[in-house]
């Protein structure tokens, strides 16, 4: 079978509460003949595998999972159901014309639709056109394209509303009738009614349990369940195994409401990209459904809405809140061919925006689709715990079995009081807390994180980041804004300012180094024309060459201009000068003639003191790392109060990068771009930049705000993760301990033990959620 062969199939399943409900999953779908890298994530509630042709279909695999009491639609089929939402072509004129950048902003607005999925629109805007186009009966069903979800029964409902809600509230009335039963009749009468309570709620259970056992998972909380509630009948105790079946159907409610609390975060991101936009179609404009529209069209923002996609400005002027995707609470200022981010909000006027991304590959999309896939890169601990629960159950029932046998066997006591006991260590042994403790933790971490503009990507890096004590700084757009101007241009005797600026922007033509765009933002505001050029190729660490005129040309670093015999003594003394005063100095020449050279100076950025004072005292040390001569390195980084390493090659870095790590984990921090190889090396690499492509994609972790003080925000998340991970591991095994020693005294009973259990799952998970809140840009 090849591999071109082999299809990839994605499924949203519903009704997933604990780890231990992805395992059941996990374990009978790669069971099944054809099926191969098997991968189910909790909070994104997605099933993926990779399937072989003609051999098990996927309505196989569906039945399956529906066996095991969960709900399952394909993924691709929710997208298609969004999508379908199209405004008939009758309907697709605005209904009034949208005024233009010049125009004044319309004053009168009025506030989003019920849901809240809508921005604020004018006031004379009919909603209907939009609840048309809403599914507002199913919350889960999200703006963004990459991100449908489709709960065929409970998505969107109440906890009173779903399966396991009813069966709450049938298993309590159950017993409730029960109870009075046997205050209006006898004792005997109301063992009756209790056994009647039991055996109506742990029907469905028992179900579950039958169907797990069938595809060889004889160990789970259902079975222990059901053993215990059935166990507990045969020894007389019918009231006891109906309030157990009442209190797990609650703990289970709960697991479900806390699980769907920690996937809230996702949804919330996923709501911030709205359903419509405004396309500007023959100077006219439509409402289209945003995951409709395409690259190069034009979109009008008006104020107050809601940017519907990835895209440059083509026109206006305006405030962006970028807030919701990148946590940057001021907004700013962007005009004509800067970007803006699906979900930032136009504050001031009235803007057109060409479309730059596909709706799927939008900012919001791909942050989304990082988080979700970010389950599967589990973190240490978590397969470390993952292992001990696969051994841990079965020991458990074990132990159970022989607190049932050898004291009345092997002492004569009494079979009731020990099956009794035996029943009561099976519930407690389940172990849903302690599987849980770690993925809801570091799910909250995940979204809490995105929320204020800080990816990681998955456990794995979030326990890295917590075991940082070194960190690399790239200098250029990282420590410094990114952004250098020319301050200097200074011709060799015999050239003008314009021939020097006309060779070094043919150079640099084409190329996106900050660097580069400050030559070429300078030749443009002097009027000068880069001259034609070709065969640009780059020189790591020294500079640029090019074919320009027909004969080479270079801009390079003074060295290396000295090397080549292209600079002279007083060139390289005033290059000297310049950089002592923290400037970047560049050379231009042509084979055998010196053209001058050109100083930069690029600032730090306002945060990044501060930054350094933080990490610092966290017992964070920090080092830069530049290619930039050491005189410039010396300026940046004596303003800074932190080490540098100058002049160097990238696989200087990498030296440089695996020498730190001896003495611990070493972050490195960089643009994603050009400090690539070093990012790889670093136990931690986290790019710098807002939303690229790169900077989501190449490293472990990646800052959007461009925000220096991110970087310790990081840590410091990290760090919180990994101390909630530790208290929740500590509860779970904590009460686990505690009730298994009572239970087997007899001090503690059935209901006991089955509160513990779900009790400890819910504490576990509510702990984990309160990292939801946690803001890690305030030092504690």
């Amino acid at each position: 079978m090849t591999d071109q062969a082999v299809r990839n199939q994605e499924w949203t399943v519903s009704g997933m509460d604990c780890a231990a409900c992805t395992t059941k999953v996990t374990h009978a779908v790669e069971r099944l003949p054809g099926v191969s890298e098997v991968r189910v994530a909790l909070i994104a509630e997605r099933l993926s595998l990779n399937l072989e042709p003609q051999t098990t279909r996927p309505e196989e695999i569906e039945a399956v999972v529906r066996k095991l009491g969960f709900g399952i639609v394909p993924r691709e089929q929710a997208v298609q159901r969004k999508k379908a939402f199209a405004l008939p072509e009758g309907d697709a004129a605005a209904p009034d014309p949208v005024p233009t950048p010049s125009s004044p902003p319309r004053p009168s607005m009025k506030g989003a639709c019920a849901t809240g999925c809508c921005p604020p629109v004018p006031a004379d805007h009919d909603h209907s056109q939009c609840d048309a186009a809403h599914d507002h009966g199913d919350p889960g069903d999200h703006g963004a394209a990459a991100h449908a979800h489709d709960n065929p029964a409970d998505r969107g409902k109440r906890w009173f509303q779903t399966a396991k809600g009813r069966l709450v509230i049938l298993t309590g009335l159950l017993l409730a009738m029960a109870w009075i039963f046997e205050l209006v009749t006898s004792a005997e009468a109301g063992y009756w009614a209790f056994l009647a309570a039991c055996l109506i709620g742990v029907a469905p259970v028992a179900k579950r349990a039958f169907e797990a056992a069938r595809m060889g998972q004889p160990f789970t909380i259902e079975s222990l369940m059901s053993i215990a509630a059935v166990g507990a009948l045969f020894i007389g105790a019918a009231e006891e195994a109906a309030l157990v079946v009442f209190l797990f159907a609650v703990g289970e409610v709960l697991e479900g409401v806390a699980a769907n609390k920690a996937r809230d975060g996702i949804r919330a991101l996923a709501n911030l990209v709205p359903k419509t936009a405004l396309l500007e179609l023959d100077g006219r404009t439509r409402e289209v459904p945003a995951d409709s529209l395409d690259i190069g069209q034009i979109v009008v923002v008006r104020p107050g809405d809601r940017v519907p996609a990835d895209g440059d400005i083509v026109e206006g002027l305006s405030g962006i809140d970028e807030s919701p995707v990148t946590g940057e609470s001021v907004p700013r200022s962007k005009g004509p061919g800067d970007p803006v981010f699906a979900g930032s909000i136009n504050t001031e006027a009235v803007l057109r925006v060409s479309v730059t991304k596909e709706p799927s590959d939008n900012t919001i999309a791909r942050i989304i689709r990082l988080v979700e896939e970010a389950e599967e890169a589990r973190a240490p601990t978590e397969r470390f715990i993952d292992r001990f629960s696969r051994w841990y159950m079965p020991a458990i029932v074990a132990v159970a079995a022989l607190v049932i046998v050898v004291p009345p066997l092997g002492f004569g006591a009494d079979w009731d009081t020990w099956v009794y006991r035996g029943l009561a260590l099976l519930l407690i042994g389940c172990p849903c807390a302690l599987v849980i403790s770690v993925p809801a933790s570091i799910a909250s971490a995940l979204s809490s994180g995105a929320k204020r503009g800080l990816l990681m990507k998955g456990g794995a890096v979030i326990e890295g980041a917590a075991n940082v004590r070194h960190i690399a700084f790239d200098k250029t757009g990282t420590l410094t804004v990114g952004k250098p101007v020319v301050t200097r241009v200074l011709p060799a005797a015999g050239v003008t300012e314009a021939g020097l600026l006309a060779v070094a922007a043919a150079v640099e033509a084409g190329s996106s180094h900050p660097l580069a765009q400050a030559i070429l933002r300078k030749a443009q505001e002097a009027g000068v024309e880069p001259l034609p050029s070709r065969d640009a190729k780059a020189l790591p660490g020294q500079g640029v060459q090019a074919l320009v005129d027909g004969t080479m040309a270079w801009v390079a670093s003074p060295r290396f201009a000295s090397d080549m015999s292209a600079i002279d003594g007083p060139a390289i003394d005033q290059a000297t000068e310049l950089e002592a005063q923290g400037m970047t100095v560049v050379a231009v020449f042509r084979e055998g003639q010196p053209l001058g050279t050109i100083a930069m100076r690029d600032e730090p950025r306002a945060d990044a003191a501060e930054a350094m004072r933080q990490l610092k005292a966290m017992g964070v040390s920090a080092v830069m790392l530049t290619g930039d001569n050491p005189r410039t390195a010396q300026a940046i980084a004596g303003s800074l109060g932190l080490d540098h390493q100058a002049e160097m090659m990238p696989e200087d870095k990498l030296v440089a990068i695996r020498k730190a790590a001896e003495g611990g984990g070493v972050m490195m921090i960089g643009d994603g771009i050009n400090d690539a190889p070093a990012l790889k090396q670093a136990n931690i690499g986290v790019a710098m930049g807002s939303g690229t492509d790169v900077a989501l994609e190449t490293a472990d972790a990646a800052i959007l705000r461009d925000r220096v003080t991110d970087v310790p925000a990081l840590i410091r998340l990290a760090r919180a993760t990994m101390g909630n991970i530790r208290q929740n591991v500590t509860l779970a095994l904590g009460l686990k301990a505690v009730f298994l020693v009572t239970s087997v005294l007899g001090i503690t009973g059935l209901w006991i033990a089955i509160l513990a259990d779900t009790g400890a799952t819910v504490l576990v998970t509510l702990n984990a959620l309160r990292l939801l809140g946690y803001n890690p840009e305030r030092e504690s």
